[in-house]
């Protein structure tokens, strides 16, 4: 079997650093993009190889930006240096999307939280109750994830929901979780947590607006998320 050519021996208008600078990073696959942050690849694979080895073993690129220092490094060429350079490089990007989003939207429909929740919730492998603190305006004041888990784990901390909205002085919430296995239909767990924080929001005049399911679409699936509103379960 051939060496691979190391891509210090490439052509120049071959080498991936080179042609993001002349043509921008779009003209750049996505296993380019990855080595530049690579820098090296190893002894029979270049840069470029070990990164194409990355994708082929996560499936995506929200898989690979989920994994952790560890599973990455079960890529051969792929040390510890690397691997943190591969995280610290994908949270940038989730905080660059959060950030583009965080300026105080109106969250008066479900795909407007998705579109601000989207980013942070497709790199976590663990259920995470999220809640959105909004003004009487329906504008976002913050965002309070409350703990990690299934949601069945999360009721025994519902009085959190409420404690950090009052202190936040928010006239209305909006929860929202993620399924890691990407389906967003909702679970008897996900509903009875939303029926009992329905009636205790009512209880303190602090209004739950809907619960947001966020998952991944498929071909089979075109949205990635559910609202419960939306199903019906906020009808009294």
């Amino acid at each position: 079997m051939p060496q691979s050519l190391r891509i210090k021996d490439q052509p120049v208008t071959e080498r991936p650093r080179e042609r993001l600078i002349t043509k921008g990073p779009d003209a750049l696959s996505s296993a380019e993009l990855i080595a530049i942050l690579l820098r090296t690849g190893l002894q029979g694979a270049n840069a470029v190889e070990v990164a194409a080895q990355l994708l082929q073993r996560f499936g995506s690129l929200q898989r690979l930006a989920r994994a952790s220092v560890e599973e990455l490094r079960c890529v051969r060429g792929v040390g510890r240096d690397k691997a943190v350079t591969l995280q610290a490089a994908f949270t940038l990007a989730r905080r660059m999307a959060e950030e583009i989003q965080y300026e105080s939207p109106v969250l008066d429909h479900p795909e407007a939280v998705v579109a601000l929740l989207r980013a942070r919730n497709l790199v976590k492998d663990v259920e995470t109750l999220q809640v959105l603190l909004l003004n009487t305006r329906r504008r976002l004041i913050g965002i309070e994830e409350i703990a990690d888990g299934t949601v069945d784990t999360l009721l025994v901390h519902a009085r959190e929901v409420f404690k950090r909205a009052i202190a936040a002085s928010a006239s209305a919430i909006v929860l929202a979780h993620n399924h890691p296995s990407g389906d967003p239909t909702p679970s008897e767990a996900d509903i009875r947590v939303t029926r009992d924080l329905i009636r205790a929001g009512q209880v303190l005049k602090i209004d739950v607006l809907d619960h947001v399911i966020l998952g991944r679409a498929t071909p089979q699936r075109a949205r990635d998320f559910v609202s419960l509103r939306e199903l019906g379960y906020f009808h009294t």
